[in-house]
């Protein structure tokens, strides 16, 4: 780090903005000495009252070449979110003390936080020939996966018995999904660095109904950062829902309105479309389809409700947050986006009294929807590749048998190997 670079956190510190300390550590940390790290990290921690880490801090900056004294700091960042910041910290305590399990796995840990999944990978495998199965194995296939890389993953969940411990069961399962559903989509699919759909579909077992062309070479290969939605991109979502459904032989009889206004706008606007009734969310209902705007709206003990799928239910999503998503993965996501509103929200215009939220009644705004002249298919440019209702509709039939087998919607953390820029 340059002396600028140390300049810059120790002003932001002194200006009392943690969260600007924060953002500047995590393209600097590395760079940083492991005492002017710790220095920094105290003073941030002690205006957030997270003690801990301010004890670990202290006792760093104090003995920097302490190998138990850097484990715990990077513990420590770690519990608080921090894990760019412990990086730094558990590598030196790992060339410190190579014998150290607890410090290999956290490292390892760390890495996977922070989405830098192939150097999970290259860490994990330089250890390969004393790795136990569990967690450490499971850790290198999982990172494997999330790396781009399905048949590294699958070779080591071969090695792997499965665990004795029950409390490792769902992550067992979790990982032997993802694998068939790499299986399913490569046949369909080119599951490279940029194949947003395919992916989306081997890490949580959604399908993704567009692909935003904006910014596609400038960092966002397929996913939004702000997006300002519009009737015509919400009713572009239900056809392309309907096309799925067809495309899956999956025949919904109702519409599942969940307690929420974005929810029942759109939910309206769906069984219009689709040509059935909407009745209010029951858990556990068959076929039929549940429709959110936003996952992140609807109650928490709702969302948990969706965890499981009966047959022939279908968890659709419009607006997909995908630098936090929701903790169950919609079998349909319309966009995946970092943050926007919906048409019915307030909207951003150069007339400060032009982008008040829409106060008409549901029926009404829904019934625009369905009026709205749906987004077009955009057909590919020198920017970004074509996508189609039709590229849908061939991804979606050729996985429609693991698709419509899913029954339960696990979520990822992970952006996987597709790489967006975040704003935030």
């Amino acid at each position: 780090m340059t002396t600028s670079d140390l300049e810059k956190a120790w002003e932001l510190v002194e200006n009392g903005d943690v969260s600007a300390v924060m953002r500047h550590l995590r393209a600097t940390a590395e760079q940083l000495e492991i005492r002017d790290l710790a220095r920094v990290m105290e003073k941030a921690a002690g205006m957030v009252d997270f003690d801990d880490l301010v004890e670990a801090s202290r006792r760093l900056a104090r003995k920097p070449r302490s190998a138990e004294n850097l484990f715990e700091f990077g513990y420590a960042c770690i519990e608080h979110g921090a894990a760019y910041a412990a990086i730094p910290a558990l590598a030196e305590s790992l060339r410190r003390a190579p014998e150290s399990r607890g410090t290999f796995l956290e490292l390892a840990s760390a890495y996977e936080r922070e989405e830098r999944h192939r150097e999970a990978v290259d860490l994990l495998a330089s250890r390969d020939a004393t790795l136990a199965d569990w967690p450490e194995r499971y850790l290198l296939a999982y990172n494997a996966v999330l790396a781009g890389d399905p048949a590294r993953a699958r070779l080591e969940f071969g090695r792997m018995t499965a665990p004795a411990d029950r409390d490792w069961d769902w992550a067992y399962g979790r990982l032997g999904a993802m694998l068939g559903r790499a299986d399913a989509a490569a046949s369909v699919s080119a599951l490279d660095q940029e194949d947003l759909r395919g992916w989306q579909f081997v890490l949580t077992g959604g399908l993704l109904a567009t692909i935003s062309p904006h910014g596609y070479r400038a960092g966002m290969v397929g996913r939004h950062a702000f997006q300002q939605d519009s009737h015509g991109s919400c009713r572009q979502g239900l056809d392309r829902l309907a096309a799925v459904l067809g495309a899956t032989g999956t025949v919904p009889r109702s519409v599942s309105l969940l307690d929420d206004r974005g929810g029942r706008i759109l939910g309206l606007a769906a069984a219009d479309v689709l040509g059935v009734p909407a009745v209010p969310y029951e858990q556990g209902r068959p076929d039929t389809v549940v429709v959110a705007y936003r996952l992140a709206d609807v109650a928490g003990d709702v969302v948990d409700s969706l965890h499981e799928r009966p047959p022939g239910q279908v968890l659709f999503e419009h607006a997909t947050c995908w630098t936090s998503p929701p903790p169950v993965a919609a079998d349909v996501s319309v966009l995946l986006r970092q943050a926007g509103n919906a048409p019915w929200e307030k909207q951003l215009t150069a007339n400060p009294e032009g982008g008040a939220p829409d106060a008409r009644p549901e029926a009404e705004i829904a019934a625009d929807v369905v009026g709205a002249a749906p987004d077009a298919d955009f057909a590919g440019d020198d920017e970004a590749p074509s996508d189609t209702t039709a590229e849908l509709v061939a991804f979606a039939a050729g996985v429609a048998p693991v698709w419509t087998s899913r029954t339960s919607r696990d979520q990822c953390p992970s952006s996987g190997p597709v790489r967006s820029s975040r704003f935030r």
